[in-house]
């Protein structure tokens, strides 16, 4: 199974985007790398519980296995320890990012509520975008009734883009929903 998204990056994006920018050569037009999804969870330290769910939702949300992430040093205020596991991530490459853009894009979002659009201010000034996401039942792979606590979780998308204009025609070609 191949990504549709891949599909219509190949047939559709490639060229507008030679076209818009005078790229004379495929390789130098913007693609996406990778994308990356974080949950922080800096409860976590009082309720160990928490990070169970939270391992096994980003799991069913991503479609591989997340790693744990461990405090690096200690921080009293925080009652944090170093070597305490306070979050978890997953980076998405290949068929299976395009997977996931394609669900972020045209289902999860359009389910939030209110839903105007993503900012797009959050460009990093090197064409990626970071996005954050407030609770996760915004996807369908999750079900309602075994979740205990909503988290939110941060998404970034990493392209080849040399400037913020040209991740911003790349990511709008491919379907991101912008605010107007």
């Amino acid at each position: 199974m191949s990504a549709r998204l891949r599909e219509h990056y190949t047939t559709n994006v490639l060229p507008a985007l030679s076209k818009e920018f005078g790229y004379s050569n495929v390789m130098a037009v913007p693609k996406i790398e990778k994308v990356c999804i974080n949950i922080g969870l800096g409860e976590a330290t009082g309720n160990a519980k928490l990070m169970d769910g939270a391992v096994t939702e980003l799991g069913a949300i991503a479609g591989q296995k997340p790693v744990v992430t461990k405090a690096k040093k200690s921080i009293a205020a925080f009652k944090l320890r170093e070597g305490m596991a306070i979050g978890t991530m997953v980076t998405l490459r290949g068929d299976r990012m395009y997977e996931f853009l394609d669900r972020l894009m045209n289902v999860a979002l359009p389910r939030v509520r209110d839903f105007r659009g993503v900012s797009p201010k959050s460009f990093d000034g090197r064409g990626n975008y970071t996005l954050g996401v407030r609770d996760q039942l915004i996807f369908p792979e999750i079900d309602y009734s075994k979740v205990d606590k909503t988290k939110g979780m941060n998404i970034c998308i990493t392209t080849t883009a040399k400037t913020d204009a040209e991740g911003m025609a790349l990511l709008k070609q491919m379907g991101m929903p912008f605010r107007q």
